[in-house]
């Protein structure tokens, strides 16, 4: 099988975004006392802090290369942009954790804001149903992004809300892999 750049693009989105995903659920394993109440970037400091970093810096730079591979081969160049600016947002988490405070905090945002306006865009990039499930986990993920940032966590607390935020991209951009490494489409 020949691989192609969308098929690169693809595997590299799937690779970064599982390694992601692993780097917080043992992060959230090995982190004493730490309860999902808490933020994600909490997995960022301490203990844990050269996993997640070095996992979210590993989907960050995965995020980078797929949006150049997918630019030089035409894919819309909107997505192509949101999801270099996602991946540049995901290594300056990674480089800045939560204790250096605005750094973090435009990144976390860079990568939220970025990841869920590039799957609402995913409605005109993907067929089937992914053209449909990619915009509503962007939805998803914007609306969250409103009730954290107007402190509206409904019972589940900081933790919990910006989980609101962060699952649906990651179920997203598992999803965008999937569907780039799929010949013929």
């Amino acid at each position: 099988m020949k691989y192609t750049n969308k098929i690169l693009a693809g595997m590299l989105i799937f690779i970064g975004t599982a390694t992601l995903l692993f780097g917080i659920n043992i992060s959230e394993a090995i982190y004493p006392g730490y309860q999902v109440t808490q933020v994600i970037s909490d997995l960022g400091v301490g203990p844990t802090a050269w996993l997640f970093n070095s996992t979210i810096f590993i989907f960050g730079l995965f995020l980078i290369i797929s949006a150049y591979l997918l630019l030089n081969i035409g894919t819309n160049r909107y997505f192509t942009i949101l999801i270099g600016l996602a991946g540049i947002g995901a290594i300056f988490v990674g480089l800045f954790p939560e204790t250096q405070g605005i750094p973090h905090g435009m990144a976390a945002t860079m990568v939220f804001l970025s990841g869920g306006l590039c799957a609402l865009t995913g409605y005109h990039v993907f067929r089937g149903p992914f053209s449909i499930f990619s915009p509503v986990l962007g939805s998803i993920t914007l609306f969250a992004m409103i009730l954290f940032a107007s402190n509206l966590y409904f019972g589940v607390g900081t933790g919990g809300m910006e989980r609101m935020m962060a699952y649906p991209l990651i179920m997203w951009a598992l999803g965008v892999g999937a569907y780039l490494m799929s010949p013929g489409k």
